[in-house]
This record gives structure tokens, C-alpha cells and sequence, in this order.
């Protein structure tokens, strides 16, 4: 039976390091689309030495530049990866069988994260993200920081795939990214005029580190595993220590101003 067809789309900017093995894992696509950012290394190059079709477009945020990429694609079917992201073995053989008679508006493909010096377990709890879906029922959301694909319609996770992201390669990139992140964080949870917590930030970094060390399994990776349990407790701790900083300096700006 033949398949849908469907385009790879990918968002670039200096990813030389990963984007070779990005597109050599996911070259059975019947189109690949790189939207680049003005890379100076030889991202470009390797993105026509796999046949892409390379546009450029200056970068303002996440969402909609995946948007853009997304735009510019000729089949109706996308597969949404990131620079850093490398379909596992096998996984052509799921989404080939999911495209040949397609009921839902998209697939779900379980994530296993680079744990600095290792991946994540197969066994441990791996997040199912919106990466294959039909653009005519689907597009970017506009949410801060983790812009994500919204369909119109049912989606279903192809347990038997899977794809590894390689974004942090030691424990420095992971903080700086965790940093960077909830600093992002604190300006949605604001636009949503979300109140500050106390007792949430006291408790729910134990029960994210708790949940994800034990029984997400994160203990099958060993110190890697347990090294990012923390690390991810410490992220939900600093959304709410960042969002309470930032509503304290507002309340004093707004005495002082008053004074």
C-alpha cells in the first residue's frame, strides 16, 4: 500500500555537530526542508549534501520560525525534528506503516534525552511528543519557549519509535539551558498573570525529583539519571524562585514610585 508522502522540516543555526547524523537517520523523507538562520559553520553544506531544499530567514523565536520551515514544505505530512535530533533504528518502519493509511491529524514519538556521557534508558519513561502530523489540521502554538504543534483532531503515539535528543552534551550546557529556560518561563507565567506559590516551590522540586529519579525509572542511567533528576527539580524550583523575585522587585518599584 503506498504511503503518505511527508517532508522532514528543521530549524538551524551552527549545527554542524548534529545535523549530519539528524538527516542521514531520517533520509527516507520524500522532501527534506532546512530553514536557516545565518550559520556560519558548514550547516548549510551538509543540509545540500543531503538534498535539502535550504532557505534562509533571520531568527526571532522559536515557534514561528518552525512555522516558517513548516510553510515552505510541499507534502501535507511533516516530520518535525530538531537540529539535535536523531531518529532511532527502526523507526523508519513505524511512521512508513503509520503514513500508508493515516486516521488521526498526528503521531506522537517518544523522546529519550543525552544524559551528558550517555541517552537515556529505553526502559525508563520516555515523553511523547507531536512530530508527525498533517499540516492542514495542525500548526505551531505561540507558547514561550517550548512552542509546540497543535492539531484539530485525535493523535496517537508510536510506542515502537522513538528518536534521541542530543542537546546537552555535559552538565555546563544543561544548567546554562535550565537558566535560560526558566528565566523564559517566569515571563509567561506573568502574561498569564499566574500568583506566586510559596508552597509549591518548598514542595513540588522533591516531588518532581521523586517522580522522575524512581518512577520514571531515571535510576536505569545510573549517576547520569540521578544527576538529571536534580537538575530538573532545580528547574522547577527556580520557575517559582524567579517568578517570586520578579513579582517582589515589581512590588517595590511600585512603592517607591508611590513614595
Amino acid at each position: 500500500m503506498a504511503r503518505e508522502k511527508f517532508s522532514l522540516v528543521v530549524i538551524t543555526f551552527n549545527n554542524a555537530d548534529t545535523l549530519e547524523r539528524c538527516l542521514a537517520a531520517a533520509d527516507f523523507a520524500d522532501e527534506i526542508v532546512v530553514l536557516d538562520s545565518g550559520s556560519t559553520d558548514a550547516t548549510v553544506e551538509i543540509a545540500r549534501r543531503h538534498g535539502a531544499r535550504v532557505a534562509s530567514h533571520p531568527f526571532d523565536d522559536y515557534g514561528p520560525q518552525k512555522q516558517r520551515a513548516i510553510d515552505i514544505a510541499s507534502h501535507d505530512w511533516i516530520l518535525n525534528l530538531d537540529a539535535d535530533e536523531i531518529l532511532s533504528p527502526g523507526t523508519r518502519t513505524v511512521i512508513e506503516h503509520a503514513l500508508e493509511n493515516p486516521r488521526v491529524a498526528g503521531y506522537r514519538l517518544p523522546r529519550r534525552e543525552r544524559m551528558f556521557w550517555s541517552v537515556q534508558h529505553r526502559w525508563s519513561h520516555r515523553n511523547g511528543h507531536l512530530r508527525l502530523f498533517d499540516r492542514r489540521r495542525g500548526r505551531m502554538n505561540a507558547v514561550p519557549v517550548h512552542a509546540a504543534v497543535e492539531v484539530d483532531g485525535p493523535v496517537e503515539t508510536l510506542t515502537r519509535a522513538d528518536f534521541v535528543n542530543m542537546g546537552d552534551d555535559d552538565i555546563a550546557a544543561r544548567v546554562d539551558k535550565i537558566n535560560r529556560y526558566s528565566s523564559g518561563m517566569v515571563a509567561d507565567k506573568l502574561a498569564r498573570k499566574q500568583r506566586f506559590s510559596g508552597p509549591m516551590m518548598l514542595l513540588y522540586p522533591p516531588i518532581f525529583f521523586v517522580r522522575q529519579y524512581v518512577f520514571k525509572r531515571y535510576f536505569l542511567s545510573g549517576w547520569a539519571g540521578f544527576i538529571a533528576s536534580v537538575l530538573g527539580a532545580h528547574y522547577v524550583f527556580l520557575k517559582y524562585a524567579k517568578l517570586h523575585e520578579t513579582k517582589r522587585r515589581a512590588k517595590s518599584r511600585s512603592l517607591d514610585a508611590g513614595a
